[in-house]
């Protein structure tokens, strides 16, 4: 394994559209080469909104997200940086964006997160209830610099928010 001060690393999503059900969303997000990100600095944002912050040893959730988000801290050392998200909610789809720092290095995956609504074939739609498919793939998506600009005064508040709490 690489070690945890190589700068030289990229950022991928999932390759495939991945497809999941129920109230719990994993983002799927991953170094290349396999190097730790133990030591790194992990953000991920919904559009311009600070979701969640990975950075000293520390995870700290954006306000909405308590108790919701989590990283899988215990396989940063592989590079695996993927966003989980408990109690998914239909107001949560769009585009997710993860950034992930090593020294003066910065690589970004935009992830979209859709939600497809299905009913059973040929029923009437008032007879069931809604069941839920949620689809995530890594898209391809410029950010402009005003939303660059929000990102980081949400990080900001996160990261300060986060220390008012010690």
């Amino acid at each position: 394994m690489a070690a945890a001060g190589n700068n030289d690393f990229k950022l991928f999503g999932p390759h495939h559209k991945e497809y999941q059900s129920g109230s719990v969303v994993t983002l799927s997000c991953h170094l290349s080469p396999e190097i730790s990100a133990v030591a790194m600095e992990i953000r991920w944002f919904r559009r311009t909104y600070c979701v969640c912050l990975y950075k000293n040893r520390q995870v700290t959730e954006g306000r909405g997200y308590e108790g919701r988000v989590s990283l899988f801290t215990q396989e940063l050392q592989r590079g695996n940086v993927s966003l989980q998200i408990r109690d998914f909610r239909e107001s949560e789809t769009g585009h997710y964006l993860c950034q992930v720092t090593n020294g003066d290095t910065t690589e970004e995956c935009t992830v979209e997160v859709e939600l497809w609504s299905c009913f059973p074939e040929g029923e009437a739609l008032s007879e069931f209830p809604r069941a839920q498919e949620v689809y995530v793939y890594q898209r391809s998506r410029k950010w402009t610099e005003e939303e660059r600009w929000k990102m980081k005064e949400s990080a900001l508040l996160t990261n300060l928010t986060e220390k008012t709490k010690h």
